[in-house]
């Protein structure tokens, strides 16, 4: 656990949170800042400060929960469709560096946005495509 970490405390019982699920892996609680009613995070219960960190069977263990909410925070608000979102990095918006995923009800005419925003104005050549899929293949070890 680390003290200095809102989540770890969460997860310790030393602040406060609105549970909706917690296993041996991942707990999920109400975002307290959120876009819409019913907005939850899924946090993995040992710290994880980015996605890199997590062990793959927590990994999947938050995707799955996310997976069960969503169902459950459609049924629960009638929201119209769920966004699933992650923030890894402060360079990509995460606040707290503790790994979360975001699972966000969202309503018709909600004026939260739609999509990803910042894409670039044209779109790449098949060639920069191409060279960017081999530098990745590489990174993953992959010919």
């Amino acid at each position: 656990m680390d003290q200095a970490c809102i989540f770890c405390r969460i997860v310790a019982g030393a602040a406060p949170a609105s549970f909706v699920h917690q296993d041996e892996l991942v707990a999920a609680f109400m975002d307290t800042r959120p876009v819409n009613r019913g907005h939850t995070l899924v946090i993995p219960k040992a710290h994880a400060a980015g996605i890199a960190d997590l062990p793959p069977e927590t990994g999947a263990r938050i995707f799955t929960v996310a997976m069960r909410l969503s169902a459950a925070v459609r049924e629960a608000t009638g929201c119209h469709g769920v966004n699933l979102h992650v923030a890894d990095g402060e360079a990509a918006g995460q606040e707290v560096a503790h790994f979360h995923l975001h699972v966000i009800p969202r309503f018709r005419g909600d004026r939260f946005g739609v999509g990803l925003r910042g894409r670039l104005p044209s779109r790449p050549k098949r060639e920069e495509l191409d060279a960017v899929a081999v530098a990745i293949r590489g990174a993953l070890g992959v010919v």
